[in-house]
């Protein structure tokens, strides 16, 4: 794990390199570090324990601006930085997300909520953090009108750090995003968007006011 930890550092500390020289206004919306009392807050109110790399991910920064929808933005296109559109949830609304969707959804406990569509909490993607599952510290979705899936479907999921890892390699050669089999996910391709970061089909193409990465 502690091998996990230092890739996933590595490869957001490429994300957000590159966020600052490119995509500046997605930057910005950067919070600071979680601190360790705030992470055990968290955890004692929703009842588990943070896989460590997802604990180390918070200690770098508590998610980013852009989650609610009472944020001040100018621009919301800059807060879907991630991959599929979606926006790195802070700890007030994963613990927020998380009694929702076990409370009220009725979902099954243990999948922790730590993005979501820019502004709005009905889609995202979870960390796995039931400890003995094969599936534990990897990436799924969840969505308000489905039932939550490992991502990719199909798999065990996707590990954090080699979920960074792609997507620092993407921004970096400027490309889609590839996933675990080693195909180009055309869902997801990175533009330049108002200044910050954004995510489209690459068959789609540009709207208005984006950027290809092709053209840097």
């Amino acid at each position: 794990m502690t091998d996990d930890i230092t890739r996933m550092a590595e490869a957001w500390a490429r994300i957000e390199a590159w966020l600052c020289e490119y995509a500046p206004a997605s930057a910005a919306l950067l919070r600071s570090p979680a601190g360790e009392e705030e992470i055990a807050v968290l955890e004692e109110e929703i009842g588990l324990r943070l896989p460590p790399v997802l604990r180390a991910w918070y200690r770098l920064h508590d998610g980013a601006i852009g989650s609610w929808p009472e944020d001040d933005i100018e621009e919301w296109a800059v807060a879907g930085w991630l991959p599929m559109h979606r926006t790195w949830l802070r700890l007030e609304e994963v613990r927020r997300l998380y009694l929702t969707q076990v409370q009220d959804w009725e979902r099954e406990p243990g999948l922790i909520p730590i993005a979501c569509n820019p502004g709005d909490g009905w889609y995202g993607l979870y960390l796995d953090a039931r400890e003995g599952e094969p599936t534990y510290g990897n990436l799924g979705t969840w969505a308000v009108d489905q039932e939550s899936e490992p991502l990719p479907g199909g798999t065990d999921g996707w590990p954090l750090a080699d979920w960074l890892e792609a997507t620092a390699v993407a921004l970096e050669e400027r490309r889609c995003l590839r996933m675990p089999d080693g195909t180009e996910n055309i869902h997801e391709m990175p533009v330049l968007n108002r200044g910050g970061l954004d995510w489209v089909h690459a068959r789609t193409g540009v709207e208005d006011g984006m950027r290809r990465l092709t053209d840097l």
